[in-house]
C-alpha cells in the first residue's frame, strides 16, 4: 500500500535498509531508468519491462533487477526460490526500483497487474506477489484472488514494522515473509508489530522531526486498487453476519483536530496514519444497507475511494498541508458511509467540509462569505464556528500556512498548479470531490 500515512501512531524507531544506502538508492533508480530507456517505445509503454519481468518468473518465482543483485545476491535469490517451492504456495518474489516515470507510475500493485497479463494468469488464479514498497524498508504483498487466504497483504506489510528485521538484508525480510503467508497469520503478526502505533503519541527518544528525515509508512503499501476490491468483498460476505448488530453511527473524530492543530509534522503523521487504520475498520465493520439503490453503490464507492485518497496522500505527503488533507478525505469518506445508509434528505445532503481558513479546526459550522484582505472579490467558504465568528467580526480568522518560496504564506495563497489544497480550499471551493481529484492524479501532479 508516505507517510504521509506516507506511515501511522507511537513512536516506532525509522526503518532503513542498512546496506542500500540513500545514494545507493539514487543509484538503483537511475540504472533502472537507464535500462527502460535502452528498451526502446516498447518498454516505455510498460510493455517490455512487463515480459522481461515475466520470462524471469517463469524460469524461477525469484526475480531481481540487475540494480539490486548486489543487495539480493543469486546464490541467497536461489536459496530463497527453494524455500518458495518447498511451501507450496505459488509465490513470485520481484525485486525492481519504482520510480516516477517508470512504465507503472511508480506503483508497484500496477507492475504486479502488468507481470500477471504477461504471464496470461486470470484473475482467479491462486498467486501471492511480493515485492518492495515505495517505502525504503517495507515490502508490498498482494493475493490472488482476493480472499485473503493467506493473509499475504498485511502480513507482508508487517515484515516492515518488525523490530528484529530493522536493518536486516532483502533475502531475509523475503524469507520472514514467506514465512508468515506460509502461516497465514498475517493479521495477527501485523496487529503485533505495529500495536506500538495504536498507543499515545509519546515522542521518540531521538526527537527527530519528521521533515528532518524519512519516517516510516506504516501503510505504503495499503493504497491500492486490490483494497478496494478486497474491502468490497468483506463488507458484503459480512453483511448478514453484522445484520443485528448495533453500532454508534460514524462522526468525524473531532479529538483529532482539537490536538492536531498543536502538533509537529511528526506528530500529525502519526495521528492521520491512527484514523486511516480506524477508518479501515469502519469499512470492515460497516453493514451495506439492503435498498439496492445506485445512490447506495454511488455512496459505498466514495467511501471506498476515498480511503484509497486518503492513503495515496499519506504516502506522498511532505508538510501540515497534505496531512491535513488526509484528515479532509477520511472525513469526506465517513460522511459517504453516513449517508449510504441514510434516507430522504440526509441521503442527499453532504457534510460540509473541513474548515476553509484551518482544516484542522475540524468540521466546518456553516458556510460564510469572506472578501481576503486587500481584495473586491469574496469568497463562499465553509468555517468552523471559530473562524465564522471572526470573519463576522471583521477579523482575521486563523489560518493554515505553508512555506512557499521559503516563506510561511496562508495555504490559499499558494499557486493552485502547486497545491490541491489551494486549489480546491479542502473541498470549498470545488463541486466534485477531493476523492476525485486525487484519484485522477491532481494531488500527485503538485507534487
Amino acid at each position: 500500500m508516505s507517510t504521509e500515512l506516507s506511515a501511522a501512531p507511537g513512536a516506532p524507531s525509522v526503518r532503513s535498509v542498512r546496506f542500500l544506502g540513500p545514494l545507493a538508492s539514487v543509484v538503483a533508480a537511475l540504472a533502472f531508468v537507464l535500462l527502460l530507456g535502452a528498451a526502446g517505445p516498447a518498454g516505455a509503454a510498460g510493455q517490455e519491462p512487463g515480459l522481461r519481468i515475466a520470462d524471469g518468473l517463469r524460469k524461477s518465482p525469484v526475480y531481481v533487477d540487475p540494480s539490486y543483485r548486489d543487495a539480493f545476491p543469486a546464490d541467497q535469490q536461489r536459496r530463497l526460490a527453494k524455500k518458495i517451492k518447498a511451501s507450496g504456495i505459488p509465490v513470485r518474489v520481484i525485486v525492481i526500483p519504482f520510480v516516477s516515470g517508470d512504465p507503472w507510475g511508480g506503483e508497484p500493485e500496477k507492475m504486479v497487474d502488468v507481470v500477471r497479463d504477461r504471464l496470461g494468469e486470470s484473475r482467479q488464479k491462486e498467486a501471492v506477489y511480493m515485492t518492495l514498497s515505495r517505502t525504503e524498508g517495507f515490502l508490498n504483498g498482494y493475493e490472488f484472488p482476493h480472499n485473503g487466504r493467506h493473509q499475504a497483504f498485511w502480513g507482508v506489510a508487517a515484515v516492515g514494522h518488525q523490530d528484529d528485521m530493522e536493518g536486516k538484508s532483502l533475502y531475509t525480510k523475503f524469507s520472514r515473509a514467506l514465512e508468515i503467508v506460509k502461516a497465514g497469520n498475517g493479521n495477527k503478526q501485523y496487529e503485533r508489530a505495529t500495536k506500538d502505533l495504536r498507543k499515545g503519541d509519546t515522542p521518540s527518544a531521538d526527537g527527530d522531526e519528521a521533515d528532518g528525515g524519512p519516517s516510516p509508512l506504516l501503510l505504503a503499501a495499503l493504497i491500492v486498487p486490490a483494497l478496494a476490491v478486497l474491502v468490497a468483498a468483506v463488507l458484503v460476505l459480512r453483511a448478514r453476519r453484522l445484520r443485528t448488530s448495533t453500532r454508534a453511527p460514524f462522526t468525524p473524530p473531532r479529538s483529532v483536530f482539537a490536538t492536531a492543530r498543536k502538533a509537529n509534522v511528526r506528530d500529525l503523521r502519526k495521528r492521520a496514519q491512527r484514523e486511516l487504520l480506524a477508518y479501515n475498520e469502519e469499512l470492515l465493520a460497516h453493514e451495506p444497507g439492503d435498498s439496492g439503490e445506485d445512490a447506495d453503490t454511488e455512496l459505498l464507492q466514495l467511501s471506498l475511494d476515498a480511503y484509497a485518497a486518503a492513503g495515496t496522500v499519506l504516502d506522498g505527503a511532505r508538510d501540515v498541508p497534505d496531512l491535513a488533507g488526509v484528515l479532509a478525505l477520511l472525513h469526506e469518506g465517513r460522511d459517504a458511509l453516513r449517508r449510504s445508509d441514510a434516507t430522504g434528505a440526509a441521503r442527499s445532503t453532504a457534510a460540509l467540509p473541513l474548515c476553509f481558513f484551518h482544516p484542522l479546526h475540524g468540521p466546518a459550522a456553516e458556510r460564510v462569505r469572506w472578501r481576503p484582505l486587500g481584495r473586491r472579490e469574496s469568497l463562499d467558504v465553509a468555517a468552523c464556528a471559530e473562524c465564522a465568528a471572526a470573519v463576522a467580526a471583521r477579523r482575521a480568522p486563523e489560518v493554515l500556512t505553508q512555506t512557499h518560496e521559503d516563506r510561511p504564506v496562508p495555504y490559499f495563497e499558494v499557486p493552485p498548479a502547486d497545491s490541491l489544497w489551494a486549489a480546491t480550499g479542502y473541498g470549498s471551493l470545488t463541486e466534485d470531490t477531493l476523492t476525485e481529484r486525487v484519484l485522477r492524479g491532481d494531488f500527485s501532479r503538485t507534487r
